[in-house]
C-alpha cells in the first residue's frame, strides 16, 4: 500500500496528545541524568573554573588499545582504498551489497562491542579515528557504521541491558545492522509528545505507530523502538526502550527518503501495526526510555564530530593545493589575503576539531570524567565549524566547487567533490540535536548549578517554605563562589609557562572562564525564571563555553604534539613546533570570535527579531510574498506518481 493511502497517525487514529509547555518540559527533565558523580571539564568551564587538571597531560590510549586500534586502521585503509568507490555510492544512492559484505569481514560493526560478545572491542578514541578514515571517503558509510553503534542496538544494550540481553544481541550486532527509532512525523525534539505506544498485553507488548527519518531501518535487522507504555495495572508506563526484530509481522516500511547529501544512507518511514514485542525485550525499565537516549548519547554525539573532523583535514588538503596550484593575477590565489584568510581558518579550525574530537573520546575512554557536556560541545562545535570549513572551501574553488566531481571528470579535470562535500556535511547540524537544540541542552546543564541551589526561588510552584530555604541555600553557594571569580591564574604573566606560546592563550582561557560565569551568574539574577526564554542570550553562552573548549583542547593537543610527537602516526612526519603555530593561530582566531560573542550577549536584536517574527506569524506581512510562484503546490496539468513501499527491505540480510 502506498504511503499516501496512510495517515501519518499511528494505527488507531490517535494524534499526539496535546502538552503544555510545562509538561514538556518536565519529562525532558526527568530525563536528565541530574547527578554530577565524575568531576567534568566542561562544567567547570562553565562556572569560572578552568580545570586544566582535568586534561593535561593530554591522555593517551594504553598499548593494547593502541595496538589493536592501529591495526584495524590499517585494514580498514587498505579495504577502503581498495574496494570502495565513492563515485558508485553517489551516483546510485546506495551503498553496494560488496561493500557492506567486506565492512562485515572486516568486523567494522562490532567496533565498539566488547571481545568477549565477537566485537572487535576498539575505545571511543579508535572507533572515532575509524570514522574519519570512512568518512573521508564517503559519509553514507560512515552514517550507517555510526547509526548502527553510537545510537543503535549495540550502546544501549550494552550500557544499560541486562546479562541475557547482551549474551543475546551483541553477538548478532557484530554482523547485523541495527537501528535506532525515536522520531516522528508529528513529533521532533519534544518527546512528550510521543504517540507511538507499546501496549502490555500478558508477556508481550503490542506495539503500534510510525517512525519517521530511521537512518539503517531500511535495511535494519534489529531495531530500538522508542514507545510509550500506558500507566496502570501495574505498570509504571512511560516512554520506554525495546529491541524489536525488524522482520516481526506488522512492521512496514513504507517509504526510502531521499535527501540533499548522504545520498547513499538507508533512512525511511516505519510504520508498526499490532507489532508484537516479548518483554523480555525491554531495556531498562518503563518509563526509562528518554534517559536510555540521553546517556546513549553522550558517547554517541562523538560519532558526528569525528566525521567532521575527517571533512576538515580532507579540506586543509584540498584548500592547500588548490591555492597553491591556481594563479591569478600573477601570483597564487593563496598569496592573496582575502584567500590566505580562507585558507587559515581552514587549517587551524581543522586542527582544533581533530584535537576536540579525540580529547573527548579518551576522556570517554579513561572513564574518569562525566563528559556529557565535552561530547555535546564536540557535536555543537564540530558540526557548525565543518560546515563553515565546506562553505568556504566551496568559495575557495569558486565554479570548479560547485560543479560535481562526474563533470569535473568527463572534461578531463581532477574529480574534486566540493559540492558533496557541502552537501554531505549539512545535515550533521541536525543529526542527533539541531544546533538550536544542543545549545537549550548544553545551556541547561552549565546553569545546572544555579537551578540546584536556586531554582525554587523561581519556581511558581514552590511553596513559601521551599523558597525561604531556597534563598538560605543560595546565599551560601553565591558567597562561596563569587570571589573564586575575581582572580586566577590567569591574571599572572608567569602561570602556564609549561607551554611556552600558547601560555597566554591558557591564560586568557582561565580569565575568560571567569568573566562567562560572571555574565551568567548576572543574567541568573536579571531574568531568573526568564532566562529560559532568553534563547539568544543562552546561544552565545554556549557558544564561548564551545570556543574556549576547542582552544583548551588545541592547546593541550598541540603541547602533546610539539614535545611527545604526534599522537597518531604520520607517515614518519613529526609536527614539532609546526603544532604551536597552528594552534597559536586558531586560538587568536577564536579569541577575536569570543569577544564578538560577548558583545552580542548585551548588544544584539533579539527582542526586535522575536516582536517582528510574531508579526510575520500574524501575517502582517503577508504582501511581501505577492510576485513569485511556490513549487511545491503544483498545478492540475501535473501528476506525481505515488511513492509505494520499499522494494529494498532487508536486502542486506542476503549477505553472507
Amino acid at each position: 500500500m502506498s504511503q499516501s493511502s496512510h495517515s501519518t497517525r499511528p494505527a488507531g487514529g490517535a494524534a499526539p496528545a496535546a502538552v503544555d509547555e510545562r509538561t514538556a518540559r518536565k519529562v525532558a527533565e526527568e530525563a536528565r541524568e541530574t547527578e554530577w558523580r565524575l568531576p567534568s571539564f566542561g562544567k567547570q568551564l562553565f562556572l569560572g573554573d578552568f580545570r586544566l587538571d582535568l586534561i593535561h597531560p593530554h591522555p593517551r590510549p594504553d598499548e593494547e588499545s593502541r595496538r589493536a586500534g592501529e591495526e584495524f586502521l590499517a585494514r580498514l585503509r587498505e579495504f577502503l582504498e581498495t574496494k570502495v568507490d565513492p563515485l558508485v555510492i553517489e551516483r546510485e544512492a546506495r551503498i553496494p551489497d560488496e561493500v557492506v559484505k567486506g565492512l562485515r569481514e572486516l568486523g567494522a560493526f562490532g567496533m565498539k562491542i566488547p571481545r568477549r560478545y565477537g566485537g572487535l572491542g576498539l575505545s571511543q578514541l579508535y572507533y572515532g579515528r575509524a570514522l574519519m578514515l570512512v568518512g573521508s571517503v564517503s559519509p553514507a558509510i560512515g552514517a550507517l557504521l555510526s547509526a548502527h553503534q553510537s545510537i543503535g542496538v549495540p550502546q544501549p544494550v550494552k550500557l544499560f541491558g541486562t546479562a541475557e540481553q547482551k549474551d543475546k544481541w551483541l553477538p548478532r550486532c557484530v554482523n547485523e545492522i541495527s537501528a535506532f527509532l525515536l522520531t516522528e512525523p508529528d513529533v521532533g525534539s519534544d518527546p512528550a509528545r510521543l504517540s507511538a505506544t507499546a501496549v502490555p498485553d500478558g508477556d508481550e507488548y503490542v506495539l503500534n505507530g510510525v517512525k519517521l527519518w530511521t537512518t539503517n531501518g531500511v535495511v535494519a535487522d534489529l531495531l530500538v523502538v522508542m514507545a510509550r507504555v500506558p500507566r496502570g495495572d501495574g505498570h509504571r508506563g512511560g516512554i520506554s526502550a525495546f529491541v524489536v526484530e525488524a522482520d516481526s509481522p506488522g512492521i512496514t516500511v513504507e517509504n526510502r527518503n531521499a535527501f540533499m547529501g548522504l545520498r547513499g544512507i538507508e533512512n525511511g518511514v516505519t510504520r508498526f501495526h499490532n507489532v508484537r514485542v516479548p518483554a523480555a525485550n525491554l531495556i531498562g525499565s518503563e518509563g526509562a526510555g528518554l534517559k536510555i537516549a540521553l546517556t546513549t548519547l553522550n558517547t554517541g554525539r562523538l560519532s558526528l564530530p569525528a566525521l567532521c573532523a575527517a571533512a576538515g583535514k580532507w579540506g586543509t588538503k584540498v584548500a592547500r593545493e588548490w591555492s597553491r596550484e591556481r594563479v591569478q593575477w600573477g601570483r597564487s590565489i593563496g598569496e592573496h589575503e582575502a584567500i590566505a584568510r580562507k585558507v587559515a581558518y581552514i587549517a587551524a579550525s581543522s586542527y582544533a576539531l581533530e584535537a576536540m574530537v579525540d580529547l573527548s573520546a579518551q576522556l570517554a575512554d579513561d572513564e574518569r570524567n562525566d563528559i556529557r557536556i565535552e561530547a555535546a560541545l564536540a557535536k555543537l562545535w564540530g558540526t557548525e565549524t565543518a560546515w563553515r570549513i565546506a562553505d568556504e572551501l566551496m568559495q575557495l574553488r569558486g565554479g570548479r566547487g560547485y560543479e560535481t566531481a562526474e563533470s569535473l571528470a568527463a572534461r578531463g579535470e581532477r574529480g574534486v567533490p566540493v559540492e558533496q562535500y557541502l552537501r554531505d556535511l549539512r545535515i550533521n547540524r541536525i543529526f542527533e540535536g539541531s544546533t538550536e537544540i544542543m545549545h537549550l541542552l548544553i545551556a541547561r546543564e552549565a546553569v545546572d548549578a544555579h537551578l540546584s541551589v536556586a531554582g525554587d526561588i523561581i519556581d511558581p510552584e514552590a511553596s513559601p517554605a521551599r523558597k525561604a530555604r531556597a534563598v538560605a541555600r543560595a546565599g551560601g553557594f553565591y558567597a562561596r563562589w563569587l570571589p573564586t571569580l575575581l582572580a586566577g591564574p590567569g591574571q599572572r604573566p608567569g602561570a602556564y609557562a609549561e607551554f611556552g606560546p600558547l601560555a597566554k592563550h591558557l591564560r586568557y582561557i582561565e580569565r575568560t572562564s571567569r568573566k562567562l560565569a560572571r555574565s551568567t551568574f548576572y543574567a541568573v539574577s536579571r531574568w531568573q525564571g526568564g532566562l529560559e526564554r532568553r534563547q539568544g542570550f543562552l546561544a552565545r553562552m554556549v557558544d564561548i563555553g564551545a570556543e574556549l573548549f576547542a582552544m583548551s583542547a588545541v592547546c593541550v593537543r598541540a603541547h602533546a604534539d610539539a614535545v611527545n610527537g604526534a599522537m597518531f602516526g604520520l607517515n614518519g612526519r613529526d609536527p614539532g613546533e609546526s603544532a604551536l603555530r597552528l594552534a597559536d593561530a586558531f586560538c587568536r582566531q577564536a579569541r577575536v570570535r569570543i569577544d564578538e560573542l560577548f558583545t552580542g550577549m548585551w548588544h544584539n536584536t533579539d527582542v526586535l527579531d522575536s516582536r517582528l517574527a510574531r508579526q510575520v506569524l500574524n501575517g502582517d506581512f503577508i504582501w511581501q510574498e505577492e510576485g513569485v510562484l511556490d513549487p511545491s503546490i503544483p498545478g492540475p496539468w501535473i501528476a506525481h506518481p505515488e511513492p509505494g513501499p520499499s522494494k529494498r527491505k532487508n536486502v542486506h540480510r542476503t549477505i553472507g
